[in-house]
């Protein structure tokens, strides 16, 4: 599936050193980290991680949610099914995620209203690829209940 936010691909030991890194993130507790697979093959990501460097910095009650499904699965339940389990799961770590969606993505965003998200934001002109300007929309989740040892005791 690959990183697909840079004008060009980056290499595959570039691939795997980024996702040697998503591994350590959530093998140390700041990144929940769901594949979707078929038939062995992985058909789709998702990802929030702690936003704050540290469970005790500022920040560290926010996630930053990132999800990836494969053109040939979209349509078919992989983003419903990833962000589901993926949210119930950021539920326990975190008390706002947030993401951001480029503004002609409608599908998405409507799969993100869904699930509860709602604009925060509004980017112009934040992506260019091939001299065209794409806008960005900032999108949050805030859960009414914080995680159960929020506040100081972090």
């Amino acid at each position: 599936m690959g990183i697909t936010l840079f004008n060009s691909r980056p290499s595959s030991e570039d691939e795997t050193v980024w996702y040697e890194r998503q591994l350590q993130r959530a093998a140390s507790g700041e990144l929940i980290y769901l594949v979707a697979e078929v038939d062995g093959h992985a058909v789709g990501s998702c990802a929030i991680g702690r936003v704050g460097p540290t469970e005790t910095s500022e920040e560290a009650h926010v996630g930053e949610l990132g999800i990836l499904v494969g053109e040939e699965m979209r349509g078919q339940g992989v983003g419903s099914a990833l962000l589901e389990r993926s949210i119930a799961e950021a539920r326990a770590k975190f008390e706002v995620i947030f993401l951001s969606v480029f503004s002609n993505n409608v599908r998405a965003r409507r799969l993100y209203e869904r699930f509860g998200f709602s604009v925060c934001g509004h980017l112009p002109r934040v992506v260019k690829r091939g001299g065209e300007y794409f806008d960005e929309e900032r999108m949050v989740l805030v859960f009414s209940d914080p995680p159960s040892g929020a506040g100081a005791n972090r």
